[in-house]
């Protein structure tokens, strides 16, 4: 009985001795398969994660695998946006739509007459059948066990159809899909992180759908087919999936395959206890890099719930490679875990250990310049030069968790003087400016321990109340009333860039002055 209406371009023994494949004993390969139905969000990105360090750890090779047979929530330019995000994140396929390999394609909708191919297998083996029960006859069985308050499942009526009447239905060309007879399994499903699971889909499930009226697998054959075929040793992938192992290794006993080795990792949860969802924007890999969140910190963010590592220190950052070294699948929790609220506390620790290396100081660098110009575009005299922002960048690592932090209001005078509306509509003083203006100029050591010393003493040596010069200076230099240290700001200001704001803030207060006196003759 063929099911198939059209030749393949090559036959199977052909595409399988092309292959050549690595016996599984010999080279750890794992996959990553996501739907290409929108953004890679943060639990892909955590399965993707351990995928990659699992194989690394074992001097692997990780394959990225586009599953896209439900072509109608197929999202365009999704599939490119993944790669991206991946490779933002440092978690680099060896193999992939892009990458290439000797496996491909890796994307379904490519591959789709080999599922054909093996649906055929099935059905002439006689552990698969044509189906040709109508969607309306599906829902009344859906509505009748919803009466009935039973879980809804096929009953099997077309598994016992004479042979003879299957192919003349299909001769007539009768709509039809192929289901997969379920059978008892004989053993229980092992697990690398779960405990055993004892299920038998025949007891409560009725025949799956393997292949669709419209030629496209499922998720249940798919996978099946392309795991063997890409020699998968090890499936890495979420809870959600567990249930249906006992499916998948019926396919492969079907097939007379050797199932790979499964490990079904937890469900990772909001801090809250809340399900992560792919409905939650700030979720998306994306955002994380568009909020300022470094590669190295959402990693960290990420490993550090769930468990999966000797050892963890959880107040550390890891490098990519020090989490490969550390990472062991026996370690994982088992149950749901929390992310955690120190997201920010990684990215300023990341962004710590970043300024250490010269050559990423100097990207961030570029980076800032480039965000202050563009969050003051009307300003022409940003003070942005190399020198002055690498030294803010320093400065800033302990007091900020993201490099936007350094244009947010609280931080705007490190790039901005006050205007002269904001000097003049204040009550700072003059002489305390120009007395403060000619003892900075005689500083040789402009440092912040020094800088403390010298305002004490013209406090004192001129009767001015400490808190009183410290607005006044304070108002000059930033048109702030809160914020750093004085004596910090000017440190991190530096000499000539705080005497030409207080000078030009005395000049202000002077035309001001001025003006009045001219409006009392």
């Amino acid at each position: 009985m063929r099911l198939l209406t059209r030749p393949f371009r090559r036959s199977y023994a052909t595409f399988v001795e092309s292959l050549k494949p690595v016996p599984r004993n010999k080279l750890v390969r794992v996959r990553f398969a996501p739907s290409p139905t929108g953004y890679l969000h943060l639990g892909g990105l955590r399965t993707a994660l351990y995928n990659y360090l699992f194989a690394k750890s074992h001097g692997g090779h990780f394959i990225l695998r586009i599953e896209d047979t439900d072509q109608s929530r197929v999202v365009p330019g999704s599939i490119k946006q993944l790669e991206e995000d991946l490779n933002w994140a440092g978690v680099v396929p060896d193999e992939g739509p892009s990458a290439g390999g000797s496996y491909g394609p890796y994307i379904q909708s490519e591959r789709v007459h080999l599922y054909k191919n093996q649906a055929q297998i099935l059905v002439d083996s006689g552990a698969a059948y044509p189906c040709f029960c109508s969607e309306k006859r599906l829902e009344l069985l859906r509505r009748e066990a919803n009466r009935l308050r039973q879980t809804p499942k096929y009953d099997n009526k077309c598994r016992n159809l004479p042979k003879e009447v299957a192919e003349q239905k299909i001769k007539s060309g009768e709509p039809h899909c192929i289901r997969f007879k379920l059978s008892p399994l004989t053993e229980a499903v092992t697990d690398m992180v779960c405990d055993k699971l004892e299920y038998q889909p025949c007891d409560n499930e009725g025949d799956p759908v393997i292949l669709k009226q419209d030629g496209f697998p499922t998720y249940h054959l798919a996978n099946v087919v392309d795991d063997h075929m890409m020699v998968i040793t090890h499936v890495l992938r979420g809870i959600e999936w567990h249930i249906s192992t006992p499916k998948h290794i019926l396919l492969y006993k079907a097939f007379g395959w050797d199932p790979p080795n499964y490990a079904h990792l937890p469900l990772i949860m909001n801090s809250d206890g809340s399900k992560l969802s792919k409905r939650q924007g700030d979720v998306q890999i994306r955002s994380y890099g568009e909020r300022g969140i470094f590669p190295l910190a959402l990693i960290n963010y990420v490993t550090k719930a769930g468990g999966g590592f000797r050892n963890m220190d959880h107040d550390k950052i890891y490098s990519i490679e020090e989490l490969q070294e550390t990472f062991d699948i026996e370690s994982m929790h088992k149950n749901s875990c929390k992310l955690t609220d120190r997201l920010g506390d990684y990215n300023r620790e990341t962004l710590k250990i970043a300024v250490q290396d010269e050559n990423q100081l100097g990207e961030i660098v570029g980076n800032v310049i480039k965000m202050v110009q563009d969050s003051y575009p009307q300003n022409k005299d940003l003070d942005v030069n190399d020198e002055h922002v690498r030294k803010i960048v320093l400065w800033s690592q302990n007091r900020i968790q993201v490099l936007k932090d350094l244009v947010s209001p609280s931080l705007s005078f490190l790039w901005n003087v006050p205007s002269e509306k904001q000097i003049c509509d204040s009550n700072i003083d003059a002489d305390q400016l120009d007395l403060v203006i000619n003892e900075l100029k005689k500083e040789i050591s402009f440092t912040e321990d020094v800088i403390k010393v010298v305002l004490k003493r013209i406090s004192e040596e001129n009767g001015i109340p400490f808190k009183k010069l410290m607005l006044t200076l304070r108002t000059a230099m930033s048109g702030l009333k809160e914020g750093p240290g004085v004596a910090e700001i000017m440190d991190i200001l530096g000499k000539d860039s705080v005497i030409t704001r207080l000078t030009r803030a005395k000049l202000y207060l002077t035309n001001k002055h001025r003006i009045v006196e001219f409006h009392k003759q």
